[in-house]
This record gives C-alpha cells, sequence and structure tokens, in this order.
C-alpha cells in the first residue's frame, strides 16, 4: 500500500494571496474615495429627482391634452347636432314670402270676378319660387327632346316612336326632376320611345 500524500497549499502561499486581495482592495479604495461615491449617488439622486419632476410635467400636459381634445370634441358634435337640427332654417325662412303670396291669391280665388289677374298672381308667384330656387342651386332637369339617360331619368314608359330618330330618346315628362349642386335630388319620370 503507498500512500499518497496529498498535496496542500502552503500557508505561505494563502498568505500571500490573501495579501493581493487586500491590497486590490485598497487600491480600489483609493482610486474611488468616499466622497466621490457620494457625489455620484447624490448626481443620481439629482437626475432621478428631475426625471421624476420631467415625467409629472409631462402627465399633466398630456391630462391637460387629453381634456382639450374631449372638450373639443363634445363641442364639435353639438354644433353639428345644432346644424343638422337648425341647418335648413334659413331656406325656411327664404320661402315664407312665397307662401305669404300664395295664402293672399287663394283669398282672392273665392271673391275674384275677372280671371285674368289671377292668372298673373300665380304666374308671378310661381316666378318668385323658381328665383328661389336658382338662389338654392336647384335646376331643372332638362327633358325636352333628349336622349334618355339613367343618371338622369326614370322610364315609367316605353311607348312605340312616332319616328325613327325619336328611338331611345324622351317623348314625354310625366314630372320634372331636379339637382341640387349637380347632384341628383329627383329623378325626372320621363316616357321614353323604343
Amino acid at each position: 500500500m503507498s500512500l499518497k500524500k496529498e498535496h496542500k497549499p502552503s500557508e505561505n502561499v494563502q498568505n500571500k494571496e490573501n495579501e493581493e486581495l487586500e491590497s486590490a482592495a485598497e487600491t480600489q479604495n483609493e482610486e474611488t474615495p468616499i466622497s466621490e461615491c457620494c457625489s455620484e449617488s447624490d448626481k443620481l439622486a439629482a437626475e432621478l429627482a428631475e426625471l421624476k419632476t420631467k415625467y409629472a410635467d409631462l402627465s399633466n400636459s398630456h391630462l391637460r391634452l387629453m381634456a382639450e381634445f374631449d372638450n373639443f370634441r363634445k363641442r364639435t358634435l353639438k354644433e353639428k347636432s345644432e346644424l343638422i337640427k337648425n341647418g335648413g332654417e334659413s331656406t325656411l325662412i327664404r320661402i315664407l314670402p312665397v307662401i305669404d303670396d300664395f295664402e293672399r291669391a287663394m283669398s282672392v280665388l273665392g271673391t275674384a270676378t275677372d280671371i285674368k289677374p289671377v292668372v298673373e298672381g300665380i304666374e308671378l308667384i310661381y316666378a318668385k319660387f323658381t328665383d328661389f330656387l336658382k338662389q338654392n342651386n336647384v335646376t331643372v332637369i332638362d327633358t325636352e327632346n333628349g336622349v334618355f339617360d339613367t343618371e338622369y331619368h326614370e322610364a315609367i314608359i316605353t311607348i312605340p316612336a312616332p319616328s325613327e330618330e325619336m328611338k331611345g330618346k324622351i317623348i314625354d315628362c310625366v314630372q320634372k326632376g331636379y339637382l341640387l349642386n349637380e347632384k341628383v335630388i329627383r329623378f325626372s319620370k320621363v316616357v321614353v320611345g323604343e
């Protein structure tokens, strides 16, 4: 049996390693004095406080901006609903004189002995009303001897064309159509030749 001796580091080697570690720690402490550590922590604390202040300011301004936007949205919705509710008010105010003229004409109809002034009065009312429509950008869709166009006309019936050149054209207009700012608001009801 052979006995092996375990190799143990000598105490001198261990002492030497401990001394080197202590020396390195002292050197590190000499490089960073305690006052510098404190000033670095003070700097970090100051930066943290500054960041917290900036965060609070940004959060506050964000909340104010959100509140302003919400107020703007509510105000816009209110204005829009009022516009929808009262949007036709100016149009209705301008049509009231035409209604007044019709009422005066109807009151005269019962007592009139001569029909000619009544007819002239109704023609004047009609002219006034067509002027009102023109002022509001309402125009009549022209159908006289026109070509049938589905974008403007609605064929209610087709009849045999009286002549070859009248095929596909409008023979008669049963109900006038109207445009509002170049948009059809009512199609012309027409009779088309085939």
